[in-house]
């Protein structure tokens, strides 16, 4: 089945729109849509209502007014996870906190405003149990701040070898780096310092119930 990108704001005033409709018998205008919502500005409510006509989700008649028409979805509403509207951060993709797994990219985005407001910040969705004891848990997300620096015990996403991306806790032993993990089932993974690089620091973890 297709699927069609749709930010969480935008799916609010879509269901918004549906709720009032089916309600009232006529669709509402702006300024009741962005009272429903808490949007105090018209503009805003105008950016989504084009959005949401650009994506063949309604269409309106200039000539008349209420005049915005809900269009059944051509295929299955993709929402992206949000927490707030604001900044968007690059889900970069999936990491293993558990062996390495090769780093995978993915074209998606995490919106988190309200828990950062640097540009340097990406989030992964964690794969494995071996920061079970930091309590991150498989299916959680680590909010990672983008450098290449880390200090003994920072939490990191490391990369081995160029290739193999793992999630642990970072520690300098003379001529090796030793990633540990935090679970005490788990040995830890020692290489030379010149095979790994510090992709970024975890700053916060999101966990969906």
């Amino acid at each position: 089945m297709t699927l069609m990108a749709i930010t969480r704001r935008q799916r609010q005033v879509y269901d918004f729109i549906a709720d009032f409709v089916q309600k009232n018998q006529y669709s509402p205008s702006f300024e009741e849509i962005g009272e429903g919502l808490g949007l105090s500005s018209l503009a805003t409510v105008h950016k989504h209502i084009t959005n949401l006509e650009e994506k063949g989700l309604l269409s309106r008649d200039y000539n008349r007014s209420r005049s915005i028409d809900l269009l059944p979805p051509k295929g299955r509403l993709k929402q992206s996870m949000a927490v707030n509207s604001g900044t968007m951060v690059p889900l970069m993709g999936r990491i293993a906190a558990g062996q390495p797994i090769e780093a995978i990219e993915r074209p998606e985005t995490i919106s988190l405003a309200d828990f950062t407001r640097s540009k340097e910040v990406f989030a992964l969705e964690v794969r494995g149990e071996s920061m079970q004891d930091e309590h991150i848990l498989d299916g959680d997300y680590v909010l990672v701040e983008k450098t290449k620096v880390a200090h003994n015990g920072d939490i990191v996403v490391a990369l081995v070898e160029g290739t193999d991306a793992t999630l642990k806790r970072l520690y300098r032993e003379g001529d090796n780096i030793r990633l540990q993990p935090s679970n005490a089932k788990m040995k830890p993974i020692i290489v030379p310092a010149k095979d790994v690089q510090v992709q970024g620091r975890v700053i916060g973890v999101l966990r969906k119930y």
